[in-house]
């Protein structure tokens, strides 16, 4: 899908860290380790080839941890073994079949009706908070709450409790694709270590339900327990937390645009989500590493690189294209449906249950990681403080 906006009618390729050139969005130690590929054809390419650039590296460390954070990690036997994103080949495959059903088309759209009541429940109750004269953060009040809830129907496994859930997401993110300095990978680490621990319950516990819940369709398909925990931990986070930040871009977008009331619409909320995967995606790219020493399209790539390829941003961005937002070939987001249906579902019934939102404050600061980025909050009120919503 190409976006029909055109790109310049946005200010998002000036503010989101990774729309532009990325090697001016990362410090000096992620050049240094990191080949950033930003031609879509190129990668294209890459994407199509997963024996030659393998998704070895799609769950390592952005950086390498200091001892501290290590012995944390080991303290919990923290692993997580090759599955679907970072697993290849016959495995690869095995497993993405089992997932896949839970994430069908028909499963995705029956969700539509119950996010839209969930969404208009919800802004029935910030209106009586916004008509008081209340600022509020859609971001957490939000796009925060829908991706969770929605997760847990189609798969019917366990989701931490919401505080925790975020919490967890939001340090994992930031330990395996973030920078952080000694200490704070100490306390990322313990993070990820208490998560760990709680997913290891709740994957034995769903494996024993047996009540068709996605875990124990692994398990009957011969999963053994380290990999489903290795795909819960991303699945419950990732698969959520990154439509989280969808979600509150798109709001961001709409509201500092002043497109809000014309959300209302499918057609011009649709199109704004395209504008926003194109132009910010909240997952802007993606990592691979050289298998062998390889020439492709003129580019000489060597044994054991370390890629970062740009799927959203850049060239794309300028084209208002979309077509990689998600990934490409057998490494394709199996979420890719959901995560566009839910943005586009939440943004429209927001925009006709608060009518008069408008933006509370400037310009909302962006977190970004090596793959991922959002706005931090999206602060809102009332035009009129008091008037009906």
């Amino acid at each position: 899908m190409s976006c029909p906006v055109a790109a310049t009618r946005s200010r998002l390729a000036e503010l989101a860290p990774l729309a532009g050139t990325l090697p001016d969005a990362y410090p000096e130690q992620i050049n240094r380790r990191y080949r950033s590929i930003e031609d879509p054809s190129l990668v294209r390419r890459i994407l199509l080839r997963p024996e030659d650039f393998t998704p070895a590296n799609a769950l390592d460390t952005a950086i390498d941890l200091e001892p501290a954070a290590l012995r944390i990690l080991a303290a919990q036997r923290f692993s997580l073994p090759p599955v679907l994103a970072s697993a290849s080949g016959s495995e690869h495959l095995a497993v993405r079949r089992v997932v896949a059903r839970f994430f069908s088309p028909a499963k995705v759209a029956a969700q539509a009706r119950v996010i839209k009541e969930r969404v208009e429940g919800i802004c029935a109750e910030l209106a009586e908070q916004y008509r008081s004269g209340e600022h509020l953060d859609l971001a957490h009040h939000l796009a925060a709450v829908i991706p969770p809830e929605v997760m847990q129907r189609l798969t019917g496994v366990p989701i931490p409790p919401a505080e925790e859930l975020k919490r967890w997401s939001q340090d994992s993110l930031e330990l395996f694709w973030g920078w952080p300095g000694a200490q704070r990978q100490v306390e990322l680490a313990a993070s990820a270590a208490q998560f760990h621990a709680w997913l290891d319950t709740s994957v034995a516990e769903a494996v024993a339900r047996d009540d068709s819940n996605l875990y124990a369709a692994l398990h009957h398909c011969g999963v053994d327990s380290a990999r489903i925990r290795s795909l819960g931990y991303f699945l419950t986070i990732a698969g959520q937390e990154t439509t989280a930040m969808l979600i509150a871009t798109a709001l961001r977008t709409a509201l500092h645009e002043g497109r809000w009331a014309q959300c209302t619409e499918a057609e011009s909320a649709a199109d704004l989500v395209g504008q926003v995967l194109a132009q910010a995606s909240s997952v802007p790219t993606w990592r691979r590493e050289v298998a062998a020493d390889i020439e492709l399209d003129g580019e000489h790539f060597a044994k054991g690189e370390q890629l970062v390829l740009m799927l959203s941003g850049g060239v794309l961005g300028e084209a208002g294209d979309d077509s990689l937002a998600f990934g490409f070939g057998i490494h394709r987001c199996l979420g890719a449906g959901l995560a566009r249906m839910e943005t586009e579902v939440v943004l429209r019934a927001a925009a006709r249950a608060l009518p008069g939102l408008e933006p509370a404050g400037e310009e909302p600061d962006w977190m970004h990681l090596l793959s991922f980025q959002a706005p931090r909050t999206v602060w809102t009120s009332l035009a009129v403080a008091g008037a009906a919503a």
